[in-house]
């Protein structure tokens, strides 16, 4: 099960959360609608190349990244949206398109829009289009440790 590494780190760390089983969605925005989460407290991930280098970006469901406000937090000439071929091994638990906001187990950096730090809760793909995980935004920052930033903007 793609979901058993991110369960079995949250379990040795203590930590409080919900699996939650849904319809297949493949868009953080079908997250939301079929789990009834509020869009901003569902967790999109991103990944783009900083430079040379692939991270993490992520914002609420509700926003697009703004690639210049994000390369300036991450303080790169440049950040772009990396292309699936070249990240598609980098998680080899996961379907494609449904990684979980946790570069620490990836060893990517993060970057979380400060929109996410104002809601209690954060909801976000579990390695897989049919589930999801809901935990604690604090829980979420003090494992993962991003840099947090302004860089999502309304679609």
């Amino acid at each position: 099960m793609p979901v058993a590494k991110l369960t079995s780190f949250l379990d040795d760390n203590n930590i409080e959360y919900a699996v939650i089983n849904h319809s297949p969605a493949y868009t953080a925005r079908e997250v939301g609608a079929t789990t009834h989460v509020l869009r901003r407290e569902v967790a999109k991930t991103v990944i783009v190349k900083l430079g040379n280098d692939m991270a993490m970006a992520v914002l609420p469901a509700s926003r697009r990244i703004d690639l210049e406000r994000l390369a300036e937090a991450a303080d790169v000439e440049q950040a772009t949206l990396a292309d699936e071929s070249e990240f598609e091994d980098v998680f080899p638990s996961c379907e494609v398109g449904a990684m979980p906001p946790f570069g620490n187990l990836y060893g990517m950096h993060v970057y979380v829009d400060e929109m996410l730090t104002e809601d209690d809760d954060i909801v976000f793909n579990a390695c897989s289009h049919s589930q999801a995980i809901q935990m604690s935004y604090d829980d979420y920052a003090r494992l993962v440790e991003p840099c947090v930033a302004q860089f999502a903007i309304k679609e």
